[in-house]
C-alpha cells in the first residue's frame, strides 16, 4: 500500500490543532463532494483521501499511532508486540525468535518499513509480516476431572479444537497450542491459544503439588487399643492398622496414593493422613465410672 501523507491530503501541518482538522476538512469535502462534481473520478478519489484522512487525523488516538507508525498506523499494537519480543530474546541471549514469529531479519525489514528505511526488505509483496493474534481462554475443571487424561472439545473461532488434557495438571497452569490463535497477516503465521486452567476443588483431599492430604477421625479406644480402620483414597478405600497408643495429630503418609504427576503416566504423589481422636461425649454412667477407674489406676 503506497503511503498517503494524510496531512498533506488536508493541507495542514503536522502540529495543527483539531480545530484547524475540523476546518480544513469540511472545506475540502465541499469542493470535492460528488454532487458537486458528476461523473468526475478524480474529484471522487479525492474526496475518498479527504474522509480517509479525517478518519485518522480527527480521532486522537489514531492520529497518535498514524503520527508514529505512518501507513502502517493500524498495525502500531503488533509492532510494539514485535519489539518487546525482539528485546526479551536480545536479553536471554538467544537467535531469531521461537514463539513471536519474526526471525531477526523479518522484524528489521518490518522496523525498516515503519520508519522508512530504504534497505532490502524480504516482507511479502513488500508488506509487512505480522504473526496472528495470540488467544487466552480459562477452562474450568473440577479436580476428579485431572485425576485421568481427559478429553475436551473446545470451540476456538467456530471451529472445533479436540484436546487432551494431561492428568496432573495444575491449577493455574497455561498451556500453549500452537497455530490455534488469530490467523497471520500478509502471509504471518497464526497465532498461539494459550488455555488457563482453573481447578476447582470439592473433594475432602487438599491438593499440595503431587500430594494429597486429609483428616480421619479416630475414637478414643482405637487410638488407645490399636486396631483397624478402613479410610478414603482419592481412587478407592485402603484399609489401615493404627498402632497402639496412636497420639491426636499424628500424620501417616500413604505413599503413591496422591495425585499423578503431569504427564508422567503411572507416577503418583502422596496421601499425607493427619490422625484426630474425638473425645467420646454423652457418656455413660457406667463408662464414667470406668473412666473413673482408670484415673485411680494412673494417679496411683
Amino acid at each position: 500500500m503506497a503511503f498517503i501523507d494524510y496531512y498533506k491530503v488536508l493541507g495542514i501541518a503536522k502540529t495543527a490543532s483539531e480545530k484547524e482538522i475540523k476546518n480544513a476538512f469540511r472545506k475540502l469535502a465541499r469542493k470535492y463532494h460528488p454532487d458537486l462534481n458528476p461523473d468526475d473520478k478524480e474529484a471522487e478519489k479525492k474526496f475518498k483521501e479527504i474522509n480517509e484522512a479525517n478518519e485518522v487525523l480527527s480521532n486522537p488516538e489514531n492520529r497518535k499511532k498514524y503520527d508514529k507508525y505512518g501507513k502502517d498506523w493500524q498495525h502500531g499494537e503488533e509492532f510494539e508486540k514485535a519489539r518487546r519480543q525482539q528485546q526479551a530474546q536480545y536479553q536471554s541471549g538467544q537467535q531469531g525468535y521461537t514463539s513471536g514469529g519474526y526471525a531477526d531479519q523479518e522484524f528489521s525489514d518490518f522496523f525498516e518499513s515503519m520508519f522508512g528505511s530504504t534497505g532490502a526488505s524480504s516482507r511479502k509483496g513488500g508488506r509487512p509480516i505480522f504473526k496472528g493474534q495470540d488467544f487466552n481462554a480459562e477452562l474450568h475443571l473440577d479436580l476428579k476431572d485431572v485425576y485421568q487424561d481427559q478429553q475436551q472439545v473446545l470451540t476456538v473461532n467456530e471451529d472445533k479444537l479436540r484436546l487432551t488434557i494431561p492428568a496432573g495438571v495444575e491449577n493455574g497452569q497455561v498451556i500453549k497450542i500452537k497455530g490455534k490463535g488469530g490467523k497471520g497477516l500478509n502471509g504471518g503465521p497464526n497465532g498461539d491459544l494459550y488455555i488457563k486452567f482453573v481447578i476447582d476443588n470439592h473433594t475432602q483431599f487438599k491438593r499440595d503439588g503431587n500430594n494429597l492430604y486429609t483428616t480421619v477421625n479416630l475414637d478414643l479406644y482405637t487410638a488407645i487399643l490399636g486396631g483397624d480402620i478402613t479410610v478414603n483414597t482419592f481412587d478407592g478405600k485402603v484399609k489401615l492398622n493404627i498402632k497402639p497408643e496412636t497420639q491426636n495429630e499424628t500424620k501417616v503418609k500413604l505413599k503413591g496414593k496422591g495425585f499423578p504427576l503431569y504427564k508422567k503416566a503411572g507416577k503418583f504423589g502422596d496421601l499425607i493422613i493427619t490422625y484426630h481422636i474425638k473425645t467420646p461425649t454423652n457418656l455413660s454412667e457406667q463408662e464414667i465410672a470406668l473412666f473413673k477407674e482408670l484415673q485411680k489406676i494412673k494417679i496411683g
